[in-house]
This record gives structure tokens, C-alpha cells and sequence, in this order.
């Protein structure tokens, strides 16, 4: 096996790991959409006044988030075909299951930030919006949703970057993305030159972390413009 260095595979391999970018990219933001419904109604029910329901989503949030996004990973790809014993799930293609996973763990950890959020608003904004007129759903809407996703923003984005980093795991059970075709080119290569090519994976990651980082610091400091005008009249 050959052990030395060659930095001509790092720039090799990333036109053949970017061409799975996408697969990384759908999983992320499919994973994203149905985990921020799910951390929606959570937060719902945990600011409700049903004792049961604030108990029900307090405990699913302590079981997802104390859970390692391996094993959970692992739960749902075995555990769906044996609760669906009488169904073949056989033909689902793998990124379903991978979607379902990070989608459960997301939904937990947007509860919390959602919750919190919510939390951080002056009570009073909504009762002085419902006072001069505003419906329930107007001052929500109006006045403390703007607000709320303000204070949220940094705690998702903080999210959005952990859910992308612990996809990687996917390729455990099979997925193709850019961590699967790493794994695929590897071995193809008999396992040599191994440290370039997950050094031009982390490379990759490298830059969408610093991108999507960015991206999250920019919205914040222009969301933040009106809080600012708010303060200084």
C-alpha cells in the first residue's frame, strides 16, 4: 500500500465530491423543512396550558436530544422495517431514512430555540397590539413573530451547520453523498492516500460552514437594524 503523500489526489478528488453535493444539500434541507413543522408544534404544545401535552413534548425533546445522532440513525433504518413488519420497505431509498432521522433530531433542538424565542418577547408588545385592535393572529404575526425570529436566528443557523456536519454519519448506512463517495473513493483506492482525500472533504465542509456562518451573520446584523431604531428614538 502506498503511505506517502501526494496532494495531486486532494484536488483530484473534489471535482468527484462536489458532483455529490447535491445528495448533502437535499438531505439538509429536506431534514430542515419537516424538523422545523415538527420543532413548531412542539413548541406549540410546550407553551400550551394542556399539562399533558407540555409533558409529551418536554420528554420527546430530552429522549431526541440525549440520543447520538448514530444510534438514532441506526434505530430508525432498522426499527421502521420491524414496526412495518407486514410492509416491505425494501424498495425506500436510503435517503428517506436519513431524512426521517435528522428531521426528528432537528424538530427536538427547534422546539428549544423556537420555545425560548417566544419566551424572549415582552409579553406586553401583544397585550398593547390585542389593546388598540389587532386580533390574537395579527399581533402574533405582526409583532412578536419578527421580533422572535430575530432572537432565533443565531441559534438556527448554529443548528442548520451541526445537522449538516452530523449528516455525514448517513454514509454508515449507505447513502451516496459527498462523505459515501469519499468512503466509496477510498476504497477503490485499496485504502491509500486516505489523508487526501478526507482532507479535500474537509475542505468542502470547511467552506460551507464558513458560508453558511456568513450568510447567518449578515441576515442577523440586518434584522437587527430595526431593534437598533427602535432603541435609539
Amino acid at each position: 500500500m502506498q503511505t506517502y503523500f501526494d496532494s495531486a489526489y486532494i484536488w483530484g478528488a473534489l471535482p468527484q465530491l462536489l458532483s455529490f453535493l447535491h445528495v448533502t444539500f437535499m438531505v439538509a434541507g429536506l431534514s430542515v423543512l419537516f424538523g422545523t413543522i415538527l420543532g413548531f408544534i412542539l413548541a406549540v404544545m410546550k407553551l400550551g396550558t394542556s399539562k399533558a401535552s407540555i409533558k409529551i413534548a418536554n420528554g420527546y425533546t430530552t429522549i431526541l436530544r440525549c440520543t447520538p445522532s448514530i444510534v438514532l440513525l441506526f434505530l430508525v433504518y432498522y426499527g421502521l422495517p420491524a414496526i412495518a413488519s407486514g410492509t416491505d420497505l425494501n424498495h425506500l431509498d436510503t435517503s428517506i431514512y436519513v431524512v426521517i432521522t435528522f428531521s426528528l433530531q432537528f424538530g427536538a433542538i427547534m422546539s428549544e430555540v423556537m420555545r425560548t424565542a417566544y419566551e424572549a418577547i415582552d409579553r406586553g408588545q401583544y397585550e398593547a397590539a390585542v389593546s388598540v385592535g389587532l386580533s390574537p393572529a395579527q399581533a402574533f404575526r405582526r409583532i412578536v413573530l419578527p421580533q422572535a425570529s430575530v432572537v432565533a436566528l443565531p441559534n438556527f443557523g448554529n443548528s442548520l451547520l451541526e445537522l449538516m456536519k452530523e449528516g455525514s454519519l448517513a454514509y454508515t448506512i449507505g447513502l451516496v453523498d459527498i462523505m459515501g463517495k469519499a468512503s466509496l473513493i477510498i476504497s477503490n483506492n485499496y485504502n491509500s492516500h486516505s489523508l487526501e482525500i478526507y482532507l479535500a472533504l474537509s475542505l468542502i465542509y470547511w467552506v460551507l460552514s464558513i458560508l453558511i456562518e456568513q450568510f447567518f451573520s449578515k441576515l442577523e446584523k440586518i434584522f437587527s437594524k430595526g431593534k437598533l431604531v427602535i432603541k435609539t428614538t
